[in-house]
């Protein structure tokens, strides 16, 4: 292999960092919660409500220009973006206070901006408070459908104490993605719910990784100190985490360097995820299933104790 960013048998002691990761992870958690009831979320347009309008250009549009045009109306929020060829563009304008009327007046001065242009407006639509609510419901029903469904299908593959180890990973890294989020005030519209739940299953594909590993170890070596067999698992899949993540980063940081500003929260909300979901699949993951009290016989069975007992004999 060309690259190799962890060497093979490595020997890290992971377990005793868990007197530092479990406080570093209720402080950030607690943070996050604490700023997403007190600060709030920067909700976009999908949740605010507002103005949609579909405009065709005579020729590729210049996005830069369009945006800077409209920011100078002060509308606030104002997104554009490509819808399909270059000459088709989306903008979407956040929701302006006083009422349907001040909404009509958004789409007046809009016109206005581009009556020297040969512009065909193809679609106007104002989102209500109503549907962005119903967005918002819905986005919240899909994240907590992903984690029950991780739930279930970690205790049925898996034992319990996994199922709620990778449940609590996973909410970790999901609450506080939505903390980086408050901090930084980020849009938090639809592809930010995307972003939220691209990183729930990436978090949980690295914790499942480690699992699997742990729980072959645990049946391999049932006298051997839990912490030691912790360690050894995640020791012995650190390579593939590691890489997995750097080139998934490298791949990220390459569209918010070089994807425009559309784009932008979602990838940085993205790479943060990565980061944070590759750390609790390493420093949390493990650590949990100590907290939850497992132990290396409830992997074990008559049949499993039996091999063991022949192994040893003929060693």
């Amino acid at each position: 292999m060309l690259l190799k960013l962890v060497p093979d048998n490595t020997h890290y002691k992971f377990m005793w960092l868990r007197k530092v990761s479990f406080p570093l992870s209720v402080v950030l958690v607690i943070a996050s919660l604490a700023g997403f009831f007190t600060v709030g979320l920067n909700y976009g347009i999908d949740f605010k409500g507002g103005t949609i309008i579909e405009i065709k250009t005579d020729g590729p549009a210049d996005i830069g220009a369009i945006r800077s045009e409209l920011s100078a109306l002060n509308f606030g929020d104002v997104q554009v973006q490509e819808f399909g060829a270059p000459d088709d563009i989306l903008i979407r304008i956040e929701e302006q206070p006083g009422g349907e009327q001040a909404q009509q007046s958004v789409v007046t001065r809009v016109r206005t901006v581009f009556e020297d242009d040969n512009v065909d407006f193809r679609r106007v639509e104002v989102v209500g408070p109503r549907v962005s609510g119903e967005l918002a419901m819905a986005g919240a029903i899909a994240v907590a459908a992903s984690l029950m469904a991780i739930l279930f299908y970690i205790w049925f593959r898996f034992e319990w104490h996994f199922a709620v180890g990778a449940i609590l990973t996973t909410a970790n890294d999901v609450i506080v993605t939505v903390g980086l989020f408050v901090l930084l005030q980020l849009d938090f519209s639809l592809s930010s719910i995307a972003a939220v739940l691209t990183i729930i299953g990436y978090s949980l594909n690295d914790t499942v990784v480690v699992y699997d590993r742990i729980r072959e170890n645990l049946r391999k070596y049932k006298k051997r100190p839990l912490t030691d067999i912790l360690d050894q698992s995640i020791n012995e899949t650190l390579s593939r985490t590691t890489m997995t993540s750097v080139t998934t980063l490298l791949a990220l940081i390459a569209l918010y360097v070089f994807g425009g500003e559309v784009i932008q929260s979602f990838t940085l909300a993205m790479i943060f995820g990565i980061i944070i979901g590759t750390y609790s699949s390493i420093f949390l993951a493990a650590p949990f299933l100590i907290l939850l009290n497992l132990r290396g016989d409830s992997m074990s069975s008559k049949d499993d104790d039996e091999k063991d007992a022949k192994a040893e004999a003929t060693a």
